[in-house]
């Protein structure tokens, strides 16, 4: 028993800390932790955890626990979903950024960048369809938006 309550929180923990898209990939982490489990053993933790897959804003699905954004206020969480739904690609020259949407996208973008609390950021245009400008504050550079990003939303892929 004591195995299988370290064991649970181990899976717990991996699917917090790393994006676990398959049942294969959790097993080598598992493995990595020193838990040697077989798959069904898995999914039967994964169904008392009452893990379950979302969309990752892109192209698949990862695993979620349920309840893992409760420290996060419902209007943050709305807009970093709107932010992972909308976005394409992030690109940047010295303190400007460039961020490509999805056609139509640009206006949640940046009310989203606009919204989630970035010091950094001075403040945002979204084009007329699929393009949002964003300006810096003097001495912020574009990796330095990338990274508070990534900091912000631990899903976001550049």
């Amino acid at each position: 028993m004591k195995e299988r309550l370290a064991r649970l929180k181990a899976v717990q923990k991996l699917i917090k800390t790393y994006r676990i898209e398959s049942q294969e990939t959790l097993l080598g982490h598992l493995q990595k932790e020193g838990f040697i489990v077989t798959q069904a053993t898995l999914s039967r933790d994964l169904k008392l955890l009452k893990v379950g897959k979302i969309s990752d804003g892109h192209k698949g699905y990862v695993y979620s626990l349920p309840g893992d954004d409760d420290d996060r206020p419902e209007t943050e969480r709305t807009f970093i979903h709107d932010f992972l739904r909308g976005y394409i690609s992030i690109e940047w020259s010295g303190s400007m950024v460039v961020i490509k949407t999805y056609s139509g996208h640009s206006d949640p973008v940046a009310l989203a960048v606009d919204n989630l609390g970035l010091d950094d950021v001075l403040g945002t245009i979204a084009g007329r369809d699929n393009t949002v400008f964003v300006c810096l504050r003097e001495g912020i550079s574009g990796e330095d938006f990338i990274n508070r990003m990534k900091e912000t939303i631990p899903e976001l892929e550049i």
